[in-house]
């Protein structure tokens, strides 16, 4: 979708509001792969970084409209983006590298016999790090928005209580 829109797809030469939009975010989020991945498998996961990417950045703002809620800090949302994505980079990981992929949890210098041990111990919490990121991203979103509503609510009483402070102030001498 995004393809089709840009310039490099097909779309107008002069942009609207919308294309602009999208290819603004088509050169952004390339340049941010670029700089924290190194080599030229960038290019193959540059379609689930954009749609990850994409995701957040319109579903973060929901929340700011009145009587709804941020799509990101329901719980089952951010486990099941975490999830997949440790999923897919698990599957891609084993898929590049066979075992060796599990080579990552083992330190050079490690003897023979205790290898498998040390294997074994570091997938744990290898395993554990979806879980852990779709805790952080829910509990972030949930602590932002939570003290975004506290902060608008205070302010509201503080307006509506404006007749109080003049009360009190005419109690002065």
């Amino acid at each position: 979708l995004f393809h089709f829109v840009t310039k490099n797809g097909g779309g107008k030469s002069v942009p609207n509001a919308w294309q602009s939009l999208v290819e603004l975010i088509y050169d952004f989020v390339p340049n941010l792969v670029n700089e924290q991945i190194a080599g030229n498998v960038k290019q193959k996961f540059f379609p689930c970084i954009l749609v990850t990417f994409t995701f957040s950045l319109f579903c973060n703002p929901q929340g700011m409209i009145p009587y709804s809620f941020t799509v990101t800090s329901h719980f089952l949302i951010t486990l099941g983006l975490s999830f997949s994505i440790f999923i897919g980079i698990t599957i891609v990981g084993f898929q590049r590298n066979g075992l060796h992929f599990l080579s990552f949890s083992l330190p050079a210098g490690v003897p023979l016999p205790l290898a498998p041990f040390l294997v074994l111990l570091e997938l744990i919490p290898h395993c554990f790090r979806a879980l852990s990121s779709g805790i952080r991203l829910f509990a972030n979103m949930m602590a932002g928005h939570s003290s975004v509503k506290i902060l608008s609510g205070s302010a509201w009483t503080m307006l509506c209580m404006n007749d109080l402070f003049f009360f009190i102030g005419d109690l002065g001498p």
